[in-house]
C-alpha cells in the first residue's frame, strides 16, 4: 500500500511539473542570434556580415555587460560595457537600432532590446569612433 502511495505521489509531482511554464535561459541572459547583411560597428571593432550571438554577461550586479559570440558560441568576439536604454512600448521581436556613420563606414549598433522588454542596453562609443 505504501509503495502504491509513493508511486501515486511521484506521478502527481511529475504531472504538476509538466504543467509549469518552461524557464528559458535566454530570458535571463537575453540570448539573441542576430544576422547582419553588411558589416556593423560595435564599440572597439567592426563585425563582418554574418550571424552573431548577443547575450548579457551572467552578472547580477551589472546587467549591462554584453557579450558577443560567433554563431556557434565557440569564440567570444567582444565584451561591451553598455548603459541602460528604455523604450515606451515593447515589441514581439528583437529590436536593434543603428547610428549612421560617415560615408564608407559601417553603421554602428546603438541599442538592443529583447522581445517584450521595455529596458535594453545602449552601446557607448569613444569620441574617436563616433
Amino acid at each position: 500500500m505504501i509503495y502504491k502511495l509513493k508511486i501515486l505521489g511521484l506521478a502527481i509531482l511529475l504531472a504538476g511539473a509538466a504543467l509549469l511554464p518552461l524557464a528559458k535561459a535566454d530570458e535571463w541572459n537575453k540570448e539573441t542570434t542576430l544576422t547582419f547583411s553588411a558589416s556593423v560597428q560595435i564599440p572597439g571593432q567592426v563585425l563582418q556580415a554574418g550571424s552573431y550571438v548577443f547575450k548579457l554577461l551572467d552578472n547580477q550586479s551589472d546587467r549591462h555587460i554584453v557579450q558577443i559570440f560567433n554563431e556557434d558560441q565557440t569564440q567570444l568576439i567582444a565584451t561591451v560595457l553598455a548603459i541602460p536604454a528604455y523604450r515606451l512600448k515593447p515589441t514581439d521581436d528583437t529590436l536593434i537600432s543603428f547610428e549612421e556613420r560617415s560615408a564608407g563606414s559601417p553603421e554602428a549598433v546603438s541599442r538592443w532590446f529583447y522581445p517584450g522588454d521595455l529596458d535594453g542596453v545602449a552601446f557607448m562609443y569613444p569620441a574617436d569612433q563616433r
